[in-house]
């Protein structure tokens, strides 16, 4: 951090994950009680913390079998610790900003974070997801809880007047997608292809659609990023988009990814490359999913060459793309004052 106290402060917020096979159960807790993953419901929202409890319970020992196999744990709050640490080294010719991280569900938490912005006397809290792609199961319930704290503290006595500005998508700033070619472009490279001949398969996470029936505009801002990224990369006529991460009976997004590599491997293609691209920082959708879940079905459907691009974590590209939205939104971008 810089000398003296922030007058700007920088909330990252990301997802979070468990530290250890002893944390999976309460990680699966928070996630499942969060009112806007489950959807809220007036009749069923009183059950929604037993709810939670018993789905955590039972996919537990499964989820713990995931995490075993990446290692025992997450790495992803050690990770938005270094986009932190770099983000906060880039800002710190453009005043004193101090940058914090906070994880949606495990520690450290949003309200944490908001004690620790509020010891100092701040003038404006930028917050800052993530998530590049909006959705109300990510950026709007991080956006949520931040707002339930934040009013919670502002209660006590002694804060003054804080400016509020709220990052809500950045899914297509100019270099964010070019962060995610450079990553792409870099595979391509050390393993000698073909850009022009490689199946590029964008894997999204997913969401349930009745989502998307309501309005969340996730699936679209997904769409257009994949196109603005295989448009810079000259691989229009090459790439397919799918989704991956479903849970649970309900209808999700499509098509999956497993979907999509099985007809790649019934069409004959031989070279694939999966580009994890609503995800910033390795985790279990990327460490497991991607690298061992997919690599093995790519193989079983007669797909020889799979490679996996990697998350962009604390890429310079994408630091300096986090530079500038919140220069933007330091400057003057439109906020709300509490």
């Amino acid at each position: 951090m810089t000398d003296g106290n922030p007058t700007t402060a920088v909330l990252l917020i990301n997802l979070g994950g468990p530290d250890s096979l002893d944390s999976v159960e309460p990680f699966l807790y928070n996630l499942f009680s969060d009112p806007d993953i489950m959807g809220y419901n007036r009749v069923l929202n009183p059950l929604l913390r037993p709810l939670a409890r018993y789905i955590a319970r039972k996919r537990t020992p499964q989820v713990k079998k995931y995490y075993s196999m990446i290692g025992g744990k997450s790495p992803i709050v050690k990770l938005t610790m270094q986009q932190g640490k770099a983000l906060e080294d880039a800002l710190s010719a453009y005043g004193n900003i101090w940058v914090f991280v906070s994880m949606r569900y495990c520690r450290p938490t949003i309200e944490e974070a908001v004690e620790d912005m509020l010891t100092f006397p701040l003038k404006k809290i930028i917050v800052l997801p993530l998530y590049p792609h909006y959705s109300v199961t990510t950026t709007g319930s991080s956006i949520n809880e931040f707002n339930r704290e934040f009013n919670r503290a502002m209660r006590q006595p002694g804060i003054g007047n804080i400016e509020i500005c709220t990052i809500k998508e950045w899914y297509d700033n100019p270099t964010y997608i070019d962060a995610m070619c450079d990553t792409i472009q870099k595979t391509i490279e050390s393993h000698k292809l073909n850009i022009r001949k490689t199946h590029i398969v964008f894997s999204a996470h997913g969401i349930p659609l009745r989502f998307i029936r309501r309005g969340d505009p996730y699936a679209k801002q997904i769409e257009k990023c994949a196109v603005l990224v295989a448009g810079k990369l000259g691989a229009a006529e090459n790439y397919h988009l799918s989704y991956q991460s479903r849970v649970g009976p309900l209808r999700w997004l499509g098509p999956s990814t497993d979907e999509v590599l099985k007809e790649l491997g019934k069409k004959g293609a031989k070279d694939v490359m999966l580009v994890p691209i609503s995800f910033v920082s390795d985790h279990v959708e990327t460490l497991y999913e991607m690298d061992i879940l997919y690599k093995e079905k790519a193989m079983a459907y007669g797909i020889t060459n799979f490679y996996r691009v990697p998350a962009l974590n604390d890429s310079p590209l994408l630091i300096d793309a986090l530079k500038d939205i919140v220069l933007q939104a330091y400057i003057g971008n439109p906020s709300t004052s509490f």
